[in-house]
């Protein structure tokens, strides 16, 4: 006889097989796309640059280059062009006051002395000569007018004899006689005054004179003292003690050099500043009496900004800094360094390690990392102020995210990337 069999279980099983592969193709249609390398590109993560975001005090910064300067730099320049016939002293050498540096020469400026020379002693004598003929003119001149004057006397005795005579007895003296020896009184006495007159315009313009060849002997002595200043100025000295720095391009002895050329300069001892070039985009909040720290490589000074250059140059505003006098042994003159100016401070914000792309209050798209560290999603944030090294977050992050600072313009097709350790 046939025996009914029991197929319940098989049906079950193949139940719970149908349930089990639907299950399994389901979560493979979920997490399918995002393991396979064609949707989720694989970055290794030991080759980004990832950052914590926070929330507290962010300090505002702006970094450039620059220099180290002396505050007081004495420049030495030629006063006359001339030939560098023997360098004395070379850069990095310490020197006094007076010390001398340099030789040189020129034949012309000897030339020229000797010329002024010769001309301020022709005026000389030129007015030693004047100074004697002047005054030979002047006694000429009070001789004739002694000698007038006897005349006159002796005429107007004669003329007074006359008319006395005549007043006694008319014909004692003729009345010519006496009309002649009238005329000839006043015509001696005219004469006089007119002598006397003379004397007075020879003495008064004998000083003139004189001063006039004396002004001419001052300006001949300048001169002279000039062309002699020129010639002492090719022993070249210092003006004050210092050390000689370099200059961009080195004289060699025999090179010929013009006038107002830089022979050296001399660095005084004592307190040094950095001229920090900031880019004009940033130095716009930049103004007196901040705070600076200056990067010398080896040592952090810090400064307080002293002046602001008002113009541009090559893109970028020089700002001075002033040091204290007490300096680390790294800070030489010359020296490149690098200085931040601390330009405020953002109490309670959200701040991130500044990205490589993106700008100050701008709206950027930047990978969040996930929890699990495996992947990192692109989320769109909202940029606030720059700083140096941070970068203020308005809105997409919260603290405690890890983002992705890199480069990952490689990915811009993407929203998802996965982090190969």
């Amino acid at each position: 006889m046939d025996i009914i069999r029991d197929t319940r279980p098989q049906r079950k099983r193949k139940r719970i097989f149908w349930v089990v592969g639907g299950v399994g193709l389901l979560a493979l249609a979920i997490f399918g796309t995002r393991l396979l390398p064609t949707a989720v590109p694989a970055v290794d993560a030991a080759t980004v640059w990832q950052d914590t975001v926070e929330h507290g005090t962010m300090i505002r910064q702006v970094r450039g280059p620059g220099t180290l300067i002396p505050e007081q730099t004495r420049w030495i320049t030629a006063e006359t062009a001339g030939r560098i016939e023997q360098i004395l002293s070379l850069p990095g050498t310490n020197v006094h006051e007076g010390d001398l540096i340099m030789r040189m020469s020129n034949p012309d400026v000897d030339m020229a002395l000797l010329q002024a020379q010769q001309q301020l002693s022709q005026a000389r004598a030129a007015l030693a000569q004047l100074r004697t003929s002047l005054q030979t003119q002047e006694l000429s001149q009070r001789a004739t007018i002694a000698t007038l004057r006897t005349t006159f006397l002796e005429a107007d005795r004669v003329y007074r004899t006359n008319q006395r005579l005549f007043d006694e007895n008319p014909n004692l003296v003729a009345q010519a006689d006496l009309d002649r020896s009238r005329e000839l009184v006043e015509e001696l006495s005219l004469r006089v005054e007119l002598e006397q007159d003379r004397l007075e315009v020879i003495e008064s313009t004998t000083q003139v004179q004189l001063d006039a060849q004396e002004d001419q002997i001052g300006r001949l002595v300048a001169l002279e003292r000039f062309n002699a200043e020129r010639l002492i100025s090719m022993q070249v000295d210092v003006p004050v003690g210092g050390v000689l720095a370099p200059l961009e391009i080195p004289l060699q002895e025999g090179q010929w050099v013009q006038s107002g050329q830089q022979l050296s300069r001399v660095v005084v001892p004592g307190r040094l500043k950095a001229e920090i070039r900031i880019t004009q985009t940033q130095a716009q909040d930049i103004v007196i009496g901040q705070v600076a720290l200056i990067d010398t490589r080896t040592d952090t000074i810090q400064g307080t900004v002293t002046r602001i250059d008002p113009a541009v140059r090559s893109g970028t505003v020089t700002i001075d800094v002033s040091l204290p006098a007490d300096l680390p042994g790294s800070a030489r003159p010359d020296l490149s360094v690098d200085g931040n100016v601390i330009i405020e401070r953002l109490d309670d914000v959200t701040y991130v390690g500044r990205p490589t792309f993106g700008q100050a209050n701008q709206r950027v798209s930047i990978f969040k990392v996930t929890e699990d560290g495996a992947f990192a999603d692109r989320v769109t944030v909202q940029l606030g102020a720059s700083s140096v090294n941070d970068m203020q977050v308005l809105d997409g992050l919260q603290e405690g995210d890890v983002v992705i600072l890199s480069d990952m313009s490689r990915w811009d097709g993407y929203d998802r990337v996965r982090l190969r350790n």
